[in-house]
């Protein structure tokens, strides 16, 4: 199952139903009016927006219409809690080497997280906004997993049955912003803008063996300005998945149905996939040549991030968007 929230109804969306191949779709009229909704009484809806699905992937559903991307608002255009990982060690150990630093070795047991901002994500379509270029505009190409509500101190095993949907992000962040801001020792803030979400979520089913040992098993495909960007192994590297990752936000807290929990940005120890942000490329670039050499975006720059699945077929759709200056 597919699922999507238009641009109407209000700030949350309204929920829609998305076939398969991301061709058409229909309003979830009388079973839940927004995916927030759904998932606060997820297993009583989840059937009955199953049923539907099933019906418009048969054709036989009426008020289906042809789904255009610029109408869509991000599947959760605004969520409780968007927590964010970074379970990919090969990233993180670049990171710190290319500035002298040992990856601690609590690194390796418990997994780095920071807290995003929830109230409000960019559509798959919309332009990122930011004011100044001299902030060090990156992106970053990751998954994300939905949850129903967490209990307090699950453990990875009980966490795993809580995953109810699967996305893409592109986790903006302000380079430049960082350093500073994680020298006073209180994490992100400025640093971290609001991110963007794919044009539908799905269940895990969608994804057949691509999803098992809670991870997803695909490329990740970046392109920027219309060139390919890379594209690493999602289920390489992951050093903590996404059950683990749960586990790990909710130690001491519940999480409320409808938590977004990032994997971090997606990389592999193999760089000739390539990288899913700037900060990942700038590294590899100052390991080989002593300084970086490439950019970060500027105005006017695009980002695609896609998933596409064995038969190359999209799976969540592309998240497709520009950069471009705050009040312009």
């Amino acid at each position: 199952m597919k699922l999507g929230s238009l641009k109407e109804g209000g700030r949350d969306g309204t929920l829609i139903v998305v076939a398969r191949d991301l061709s058409r779709a229909v309003r979830a009229t009388g079973i839940a009016d927004t995916l927030q909704q759904a998932l606060e009484d997820w297993s009583n809806i989840a059937p009955r927006l199953n049923a539907l699905s099933e019906k418009l992937n048969a054709g036989d559903v009426e008020g289906a219409f042809t789904l255009d991307p610029v109408a869509l608002a991000a599947p959760l255009p605004r969520a409780y809690e968007f927590v964010d990982g970074s379970a990919y060690l090969p990233h993180v150990e670049r990171v710190r080497r290319a500035r002298g630093a040992q990856v601690p070795e609590s690194f390796y047991t418990d997994p780095l997280m920071y807290q995003g901002v929830s109230a409000g994500f960019y559509g798959p379509r919309d332009p990122v906004q930011v004011p100044s270029e001299e902030f060090g505009i990156d992106l970053e190409a990751e998954l994300v997993v939905i949850t129903d509500d967490v209990p307090m101190a699950v453990s990875p095993g009980q966490a795993a049955e809580h995953i109810q949907l699967i996305g893409l992000i592109n986790d903006v962040s302000l380079r430049n912003l960082i350093p500073g801001e994680l020298a006073k020792g209180f994490g992100f803030l400025q640093s971290k803008p609001r991110s963007a979400l794919s044009p539908v979520f799905v269940t895990p089913d969608e994804l057949g063996d691509a999803w098992r040992d809670s991870k997803v098993h695909l490329p990740m495909l970046t392109h920027v300005n219309g060139k390919w960007f890379g594209a690493p192994e999602a289920g390489v590297d992951m050093q903590f998945n996404f059950a683990q990752l749960i586990a790990h936000a909710a130690r001491t807290r519940p999480l409320s149905a409808g938590a977004i929990v990032g994997s971090g940005t997606i990389a592999n120890e193999d760089t000739s996939l390539g990288a899913s942000c700037f900060a990942e490329l700038r590294t590899v670039e100052t390991l080989r040549d002593g300084k970086p050499s490439t950019p970060f975006m500027s105005f006017g720059d695009t980002v695609r991030i896609e998933m596409l699945d064995a038969q190359g077929n999209s799976v969540f759709g592309a998240i497709e968007q520009r950069i471009d200056r705050h009040g312009s």
